[in-house]
């Protein structure tokens, strides 16, 4: 009997979390992704942003203790933006309402701005620098990306400074080598 090939998922359909900060996690959802709950109660709320029903599902677990440092985990979950000018716009009401980021790097493949939720769950918020995804996969096989798979940091506000510039977006999404770089000095907790 042969094995039959294996079936792979179409999609990443929802992140679920658990909080006992709940009212202020789902806000805090709310407000970075510009969500609306399709469901929500005092035990549960079921966020959306696009058209999937639900994106990110929070629970209201009372009595859990804060993430603990130097733990196993899930480091962050990344949403892409269209295009640069959505990516910094969104930093830019973000910054407004007091939601700072705590990483900011040209991956290479990905322009991202990483934040952490109350809770320390990092988000990361990306747009993509390669317009198919082959050249994407031959950026992750060259040498530049494998001297430095962590990228490049940089500063949004400047970044919007230079786009509403009038630099391209082609121009500031391009990756500047900077030589070998590990995970010193990242949010890595």
């Amino acid at each position: 009997m042969t094995e039959a090939a294996p079936i792979r998922p179409i999609k990443l359909a929802h992140v679920v979390l658990k909080t006992a900060r709940f009212a202020e996690i789902v806000a805090w959802y709310k407000q970075a992704l510009s969500a609306e709950a399709a469901f929500e109660n005092e035990m549960i709320a079921f966020l959306t942003y696009d058209d999937e029903h639900h994106r990110i599902a929070v629970l209201n677990i009372p009595g859990l203790g804060p993430r603990q440092a130097g733990a196993s985990g899930v480091h962050h979950v990344a949403f892409t933006f269209g295009s640069l000018g959505d990516l910094l716009g969104t930093f830019e009401r973000l910054d407004k309402k007091g939601i700072k980021p705590v990483f900011c790097t040209n991956h290479g493949p990905t322009t991202s701005i990483y934040y952490a939720d109350p809770d320390g769950n990092q988000v990361e918020f990306q747009v993509d620098n390669f317009a198919t995804n082959e050249e994407a996969a031959r950026f992750f096989t060259s040498s530049a990306f494998a001297e430095n798979p962590i990228g490049v940091d940089f500063d949004p506000h400047e970044l919007l400074r230079r786009l509403r510039g009038g630099e391209s977006e082609r121009e500031l999404k391009a990756y500047h080598p900077i030589g070998p770089r590990g995970f010193e000095g990242l949010p890595l907790t």
